[in-house]
């Protein structure tokens, strides 16, 4: 039978329903409704069963969700229960503050491996990471079954070292270069831009002043 082919829309919501299914559980609540479920996460109880009737549904009539099972099934759709090994290219502040970043561990994401271009940087200590040379990232990935690389490059070098790193045998990249990547379609990427995140930011902030004003005006 044919897989569902899941919106992107959809699979963007799983890892805020885990985070929010996380914290219920560490609350000790054993069960939920979608009702609360959305009145905690402000989406639509609609929307929630709409989501997760994607996957085959999870809840029971008149008695909603088990938490732990929807935390630990979401865990699985999202690919949680399996180990992941990545390296970082670019041991710049962005770098090494993703390395310092102790909860993708948690979440199975294991990082193994730092490298950077710059000499100054070889051989300083990241957390429990050394820097290495770019000269050494052959090798290491395929010594260590590396599947994910984390690039925190300039846009200049970014397209290069990602061909490279797919030459080598990576399968998916998370890209925080200013640049979206082009790569083969068995190869995985999530392009990651912080100043469109700042910009979306900026965007709400004029709209509520905008806002603000118009309601000023009207009670003027």
């Amino acid at each position: 039978m044919e897989e569902k082919e899941i919106s992107q829309a959809v699979i963007g919501r799983l890892p805020r329903y885990f985070r929010y299914l996380g914290e219920l559980k560490d609350e000790g609540v054993e069960r939920i409704s979608s009702q609360e479920l959305s009145e905690l996460m402000q989406v639509t109880a609609s929307q929630i069963r709409q989501d997760f009737n994607n996957f085959g549904g999870f809840g029971q009539q008149g008695y909603g969700y088990n938490v732990e099972y929807l935390y630990q099934e979401i865990g699985k759709i999202l690919g949680l229960d399996s180990e992941h090994h990545l390296i970082i290219v670019g041991a710049g502040n962005l770098g090494q503050a993703l390395a310092n970043y102790m909860n993708f561990e948690r979440r199975g994401f294991l990082m193994k491996g730092i490298f950077d271009i710059n000499r100054a940087l070889h051989g300083k200590k990241v957390r429990n990471l050394t820097v290495q040379p770019m000269e050494k990232i052959e090798q290491f990935v395929k010594e260590q079954n590396i599947d994910i690389a984390v690039l925190t490059l300039p846009k200049a070098s970014a397209e290069e070292v990602a061909d490279k790193l797919i030459r080598y045998g990576i399968k998916a990249i998370w890209n925080f270069a200013h640049v979206d990547l082009k790569v083969p379609e068995e190869v995985v990427v999530e392009n990651v831009h912080l100043s469109d995140s700042l910009m979306k930011l900026s965007y709400n902030i004029n709209r509520k002043q905008s806002e603000r004003g118009a309601y000023s005006g009207k009670k003027g």
